[in-house]
């Protein structure tokens, strides 16, 4: 193709550009064969065609009617409201509720008989909501708008929140996402209550007993917690409750209790013997004491040496007595006569010229009278009278041998020739000596603040009434 032709196409690009849009330029061809080059020269020729449309505004339906799938066409046509698919009609697209429009909003018909855009309506979702713990929902609608899905939990738990949510119709849901909270206690079941006899000799018994069961709507595992004393420990005697705690992860809270009876099995109080005591283990008289018999001095036991609280709540054996002690006089020594006091009883020698002596005869009053008050103290009487070879002495009424009798003067002093009285301890010690006659409060002060222990002067005031 030379210059010429180039310039000739420029030309009729030109000019085609300046014709209306329903005519068409009719092209010059060139062909070129070995022979030579034909021309065609139809530049200034044009053809109208036949499916170029007529503009016509009257035309009612100048664009096909525009339809909007769950949604609604709103059109303004120039000649009127009758007209929705004239040339130059405008209309506005919206979507139903629930639906979102995509693509134009609003659409011309044009000269083309085409509408200058495209639009649809799609339905709109929520996202999918969560499964909430222990719980689960029901939606009207699935996850469309104005569906509303309704929470409700597992038994035992509540929901904490709002118990719905309804898909809006921008695609988001109302409100939160609510939750379902354990109000369910645990259940907790505790051992029977029980009665258990205190061990023998004791006053306590050792309970055991299985701890106990638990359960939870959720929880495996829980938090128990003893109020009480433990199992396997010694439990006092009477009514001990013990209590069990247990709490979930909520702090939901159950309790249960029982009773834990501990019983002392006693016998009846078990009477001292006439001058005599008791020493009891344990607290005295429950099951498995042991009670042992003690004679006061110058007294002896006759019986058992001691007896036994049994489960039937009786003592076992016969009751001992304690009896006067059988004094020797005969013998010969003086520590023969002694050795049979020993650690038994108090002496209280009392020696006179004679008996017609009148300090003696006083005393000798006194004495009689102040004879019970001395017997709880432990006091024997031994009285020294007169001189060789007419003296005598005697216990009561069992006489002394001379050699005993002498023997007494020459241990511990005593003179024949004038009133006295010694008052030995229960080891022979000489503890006080008297010239006068002494009345018998005086001296039973005497021994009841310097020669009496504690034990005996508890004894004394249990037994004090024997001499009223």
């Amino acid at each position: 193709m030379d210059t010429n032709d180039v310039r000739f196409w420029e030309c009729h690009l030109c000019v085609s550009d300046m014709l209306p849009s329903r005519f068409v330029a009719l092209f010059i061809l060139y062909f070129t064969a070995a022979s030579g080059t034909t021309t065609y020269d139809s530049y200034n020729d044009f053809v109208e065609q036949d499916h170029t449309p007529q503009l016509d505004y009257s035309n009612p339906n100048w664009c096909h009617s525009p339809v909007l799938t769950n949604g609604e066409v709103t059109c303004r046509s120039p000649r009127g409201r009758a007209y929705t698919s004239t040339l130059g009609t405008r209309c506005e697209m919206s979507c139903d509720r629930g639906y979102r429009l995509l693509g134009k909003s609003s659409v011309q018909c044009l000269a083309n008989r085409r509408w200058s855009g495209t639009a649809y309506c799609r339905r709109i979702r929520c996202h999918v909501l969560p499964l909430i713990p222990h719980g689960r929902y029901t939606c009207t609608h699935g996850f469309m708008v104005d569906s509303r899905c309704d929470f409700t939990c597992d038994r035992g738990y509540r929901i904490e929140g709002q118990n719905s949510r309804t898909c809006q119709r921008r695609g988001s849901w109302s409100g939160v996402q609510p939750e379902c909270e354990d109000t369910d206690p645990p259940k907790i079941k505790c051992p029977p209550s029980r009665i258990k006899y205190a061990e023998p000799g004791k006053l306590t018994a050792t309970v055991t007993w299985d701890p106990p069961t638990a359960k939870d709507t959720s929880d495996k595992t829980l938090d128990i917690i003893l109020v009480g004393q433990e199992p396997g420990t010694d439990f006092k005697e009477g009514q001990n409750i013990i209590r069990y705690k247990v709490y979930d992860q909520s702090r939901n809270r159950a309790a249960c209790k029982f009773i834990v009876r501990v019983e002392v099995r006693r016998c009846p109080e078990l009477p001292a013997p006439m001058h005599g005591y008791l020493t009891c283990s344990s607290d005295g008289n429950n099951y498995g004491a042991t009670c042992d018999y003690h004679c006061d001095g110058g007294y002896e036991r006759r019986g058992v040496s001691s007896r036994v609280c049994l489960f039937n709540r009786s003592w076992g054996r016969d009751p001992a007595e304690c009896v006067s002690m059988e004094i020797k006089s005969d013998v010969k020594t003086v520590s023969a006569l002694l050795d049979q006091f020993y650690e038994k009883r108090r002496l209280l020698i009392m020696s006179a010229p004679n008996m017609t002596d009148s300090d003696y005869q006083l005393q000798n009053v006194m004495i009689q009278k102040a004879d019970c008050g001395l017997d709880l103290r432990h006091v024997t009487v031994i009285e020294l009278l007169g001189s060789p070879p007419r003296e005598t002495g005697r216990i009561k009424e069992s006489l002394l041998s001379s050699e005993v009798i002498e023997g007494l003067r020459q241990a511990f002093r005593i003179s024949r020739y004038y009133f006295s009285m010694l008052l030995l301890d229960k080891l022979g010690s000489d503890r006080e000596r008297f010239i006068a006659p002494m009345s018998s409060d005086e001296l039973f002060s005497y021994i009841d603040s310097f020669l009496l222990d504690e034990e005996e002067r508890e004894r004394l005031e249990h037994h004090r009434e024997f001499c009223d």
